[in-house]
């Protein structure tokens, strides 16, 4: 059977929908990075394309003698998201809390298993560009992230509906003695479990994620 890290690795992507704490490791991504509405601007679409494409890419290398060392058959995790705001203020969710989206700043990303080397990655760009000529994929890099100690909780409902679930995860850190350590790569962290297109708004789930530490 493919590996679903969903299932393997369930700490990290299927929490409950009362705070908690883990300590993320180190992971592999496929990376881009952005500004804006991702309702309405085109870059947030075609940044999520880019990384389906070089996922199911790297997926498929098994095929046509390419298999890559190490390979294992895998299910292509989910879409994540990083996000903050342009001037520095304190990101609270999509919600009506802030009501400018174009101050968005996000890195789109999909992990990858640990077998994706660059040579790997640089082969699934030829193969994708091949397939899709149209597309630009000077932006997306292969990256490790560290997220390290960090307090989570699922979000059943419309991505407008957050900042409730963020104020209860706000309140689960400081009640425990720690704070949010927000800055650098380590920001607000969404992990999409459902397809917006296929799921009703009631009923998305979204891991959501924030870096803590002890204050000194």
């Amino acid at each position: 059977m493919p590996v679903d890290f969903k299932k393997t690795e369930k700490q990290f992507y299927r929490p409950k929908t009362t705070p908690e704490i883990i300590d993320v490791p180190q992971m592999l991504f496929l990376m881009i990075d952005g500004k804006g509405d991702p309702n309405t601007n085109p870059e947030y679409t075609t940044a999520v394309e880019i990384l389906y494409g070089l996922s199911y890419s790297i997926k498929m290398s098994k095929m046509g003698g390419n298999q890559p060392k190490g390979y294992f058959d895998y299910v292509v995790p989910p879409l994540e998201g990083l996000w903050s705001l342009d001037d520095g203020g304190e990101f609270r969710g999509a919600g009506e809390t802030i009501p400018d989206k174009s101050k968005f700043l996000w890195t789109s990303m999909i992990r990858q298993p640990e077998f994706v080397t660059v040579d790997v990655f640089e082969n699934a760009k030829i193969t994708l560009v091949k397939k899709k000529p149209h597309l630009d994929l000077s932006a997306v890099r292969l990256e490790s992230f560290t997220e390290g100690l960090c307090a989570q909780i699922m979000h059943i409902g419309a991505y407008d509906d957050e900042p409730v679930t963020i104020a209860k995860l706000g309140k689960f850190i400081n009640d425990n003695g720690y704070i949010e350590d927000m800055g650098g790569p380590r920001r607000h962290h969404e992990i999409y479990l459902s397809d917006p297109r296929k799921t009703a708004p009631e009923k998305l789930k979204t891991v959501i994620r924030h870096p803590i530490k002890k204050p000194r």
